[in-house]
């Protein structure tokens, strides 16, 4: 499941897929509130709007999480996977940045900067070094 030719790739996209997947895309699709509260939110009187973004948003990230772990065991074959990985992450964090600098988040969002800059930075350089890819 591990490609040779590209290994630390496939280890970076197993690693990114099953966080991923584990810390937002599962518990946004079948409890965020729960997970909204866990990470500091305050929310509102009425949550019904909040649920539904919340699992509309935990929907595309199991999505996401499957095509992750689709591109793992042979990443050259799915840049596309990957391009679509590091464009979630480069919005994702663009959305933190912007909510740290008008201090609307909870700090524990301002942490998750470092691990978006981290995908977008080291996921982008490993992107880079495939055959075929854009950059």
């Amino acid at each position: 499941m591990i490609d040779p030719d590209h290994s630390t790739t496939s280890w970076f996209l197993w690693i990114v897929g099953v966080a991923f997947l584990l810390g937002s895309a599962v518990p946004l699709f079948l409890v965020p509130l729960k997970w909204g509260r866990a990470f500091g939110w305050r929310l509102p009187t009425e949550q019904a709007f909040t649920v539904y973004l919340g699992r509309c948003l935990g929907g595309v990230a199991l999505v996401l999480s499957a095509a992750t772990f689709r591109a793992a065991p042979d990443p050259e074959s799915h840049l596309e996977s990957l391009e679509i990985l590091l464009g979630s992450a480069a919005a994702l964090l663009l959305v933190h940045v912007w909510g740290a600098l008008r201090r609307e988040q909870p700090w524990q969002e301002n942490v998750e900067l470092l691990m978006y800059a981290t995908i977008v930075g080291y996921g982008g350089y490993l992107y880079a070094g495939l055959p075929g890819a854009l950059l």
